[in-house]
C-alpha cells in the first residue's frame, strides 16, 4: 500500500480531503458541500455534526480501502471559529458563524480597559472586526449565554477541534491564535492579559510539526494539531524560496498581501489602513494587508457593463491594450476613486461619461485597483526591506492588465506565479512530513 498523509481542508464553501504521497503529490481527493443549518439564535452556521461524520467516514473508508496507508493526518480550516467543550469533552454550542452580528459597543469596556480601540487593536494586531475577533466571540458567549458559559471547560479553534476528534487532546496553535483573534499580545508574543482577568484559560500553543500518536480505527496514526488556512498556504513558498524575501499576494474577493519577513511591530498607521498580523506555525509574525478589492472589481465591472450595454462578464474578453496602458500609467490619475474606496465600494460612475468604450474605462479601473494593491504592499514592508519577489495567486494572476500595472509599479521586484495547487492543504502536509 502507498504511504500517505491525509489532510482535511475546510473552507466556508467546500470541505475537502486530500491524500499526499511521499513526493507530496495528490494521489486522491474528494470534496463535499453542506447546506447550512440554523444556530440556537436562528442565524445560519455550518452543520458541524454533518462535517464531523463526513470526516470520520472518509478516513475510515480510506483505511479499509486497501490502497493507501495513512501515516499522518492534519487539518487546515478557515479562522474565526471556535468550539466549546464541557468537562466530559462534549460540544456545547453550534459552530457560530463569524458573520453573525455583534454590537461592538457592548465591548467598549474591553477596549477602554486596555488603552482604547487603537492601542488594543495594535497590540493584538486585530482590527475591531466583531465576531471575526474570536476573543469577542468568547465574551459574547460569556455575557449573552451565561447558562452555557458556566459549563465551558475547554475552548478550541476549529482546526484543533478536528484534531481533537481523533486524539481527544486539548491543543492550540500559533497560526489560529494570530488570525485577528484579539487574544494574542504581539508585543510580548503571548496570550493577552485580558483573558486571565476574564477568567478565560486557553491551552498553550504547541509546535505545529509535533503530532500526537493516536489509535484511529485500530491503527496508530500521527495526528497534527491543525492550522489556519491562510498561514498554511505560506508554508510551501517559505520552504521553496531560499533566502530571498517575498510577499504573497492572494487574490480573490479579498486581496491579502502577506509578508512573513517583517520584523517591525505593527504600527497604528498600518492598523488604520487595514493591516494586521498572522503567525506562522513557528510563532513568526506575518505582516499582512487586507483589501476588499476583488469585491470592488466585481461590482464595478458589472456597473460598467450595464453602462455600455454589455454582458456581465465582458471584462474576461478584454486584453491588455499597450497604448491605452501607457497613457493611463503616464497620467497616473485616480478617476473613479479620487480619494479612497468608499464604504459602498462603488466607483464614481459619473466619470463613465468621459469614456467612449468599456475597454478604456476598464483599463483605468484596473490601474486604480493595482495602485491600491501596490500601496498595500508598501505598507507592510519594513524600512530595511530587501524585497525580491511578489508571488501572485488567485484570479487576478490571470488578468494581464493588473499584472502589467504591478510590474511597472515594482520594477525592482520579480512578479511570479506559483504553480502550487491546494497550497493550504500542502502546507498542512509539509508539517507532517517527518511521519511519512
Amino acid at each position: 500500500m502507498k504511504k500517505v498523509i491525509a489532510v482535511i481542508d475546510i473552507g466556508k464553501t467546500n470541505k475537502k480531503i486530500f491524500l499526499f504521497d511521499e513526493s507530496f503529490e495528490v494521489v486522491y481527493e474528494n470534496y463535499i458541500q453542506f447546506e447550512e443549518v440554523a444556530d440556537d439564535d436562528g442565524f445560519p452556521c455550518d452543520d458541524l455534526d454533518a462535517i464531523e461524520k463526513w470526516i470520520l467516514s472518509e478516513i475510515h473508508k480510506i483505511q479499509v480501502g486497501g490502497h493507501y496507508k495513512i501515516k499522518a493526518i492534519n487539518f487546515s480550516t478557515h479562522g474565526a471559529s471556535l468550539v466549546y467543550l464541557d468537562k466530559n469533552g462534549k460540544r456545547l454550542t453550534p459552530l457560530y458563524n463569524y458573520l453573525k452580528p455583534l454590537d461592538l459597543a457592548d465591548y467598549n469596556y474591553l477596549y477602554e480597559a486596555n488603552g482604547g480601540v487603537a492601542e488594543f487593536s495594535r497590540k493584538t494586531a486585530s482590527p475591531a472586526y466583531g465576531m471575526l475577533n474570536v476573543g469577542l466571540q468568547m465574551l459574547w458567549l460569556k455575557n449573552k449565554k451565561p447558562s452555557v458559559w458556566k459549563n465551558v471547560a475547554s475552548i478550541l479553534h476549529y482546526p484543533q477541534y478536528l484534531s481533537y476528534l481523533f486524539t481527544k487532546e486539548i491543543t492550540a496553535d500559533f497560526t489560529s491564535l494570530g488570525a485577528h483573534t484579539a487574544i494574542w499580545d504581539f508585543d510580548n508574543m503571548r496570550y493577552h492579559t485580558w483573558l486571565k482577568e476574564e477568567g478565560i484559560v486557553l491551552p498553550e500553543p504547541c509546535n505545529g510539526k509535533e503530532a500526537i500518536m493516536a489509535q484511529v480505527n485500530g491503527e496508530a496514526i500521527a495526528v497534527g494539531s491543525g492550522l489556519h488556512d491562510s498561514s498554511s498556504s505560506l508554508i510551501p513558498m517559505l520552504e521553496s524560496s531560499g533566502d530571498e524575501d517575498f510577499v504573497l499576494l492572494s487574490t480573490g474577493t479579498w486581496i491579502i498581501t502577506m509578508n512573513p519577513f517583517s520584523k517591525e511591530t505593527l504600527t497604528a498607521h498600518q492598523l488604520k489602513n487595514n493591516c494586521l498580523c498572522f503567525m506562522t506555525p513557528s510563532r513568526q509574525q506575518v505582516k499582512s494587508s487586507m483589501q476588499f478589492l476583488g469585491h470592488v472589481h466585481e461590482i464595478n465591472t458589472k456597473a460598467f457593463c450595464t453602462h455600455f450595454d454589455l454582458p456581465e462578464n465582458y471584462f474576461l474578453n478584454v486584453a491588455l491594450d499597450k497604448r491605452l496602458f501607457k497613457d493611463i500609467i503616464g497620467e497616473a490619475k485616480r478617476v473613479f476613486f479620487p480619494n479612497n474606496v468608499p464604504n459602498d465600494y462603488m466607483a464614481d460612475l459619473d466619470q463613465l461619461k468621459h469614456y467612449d468604450n468599456f475597454e478604456s474605462a476598464y483599463h483605468q479601473l484596473i490601474y486604480e485597483i493595482s495602485h491600491f494593491v501596490y500601496e498595500g504592499i508598501q505598507l507592510i514592508l519594513d524600512s530595511d526591506s530587501d524585497l525580491k519577489k511578489v508571488f501572485v495567486t488567485g484570479g487576478f494572476n490571470k488578468n494581464d492588465i493588473f499584472i502589467e500595472n504591478l510590474t511597472q509599479m515594482m520594477p525592482e521586484q520579480k512578479i511570479e506565479f506559483p504553480t502550487i495547487k491546494n497550497a493550504s492543504a500542502l502546507g498542512a502536509t509539509l508539517l507532517m512530513k517527518r511521519y511519512l
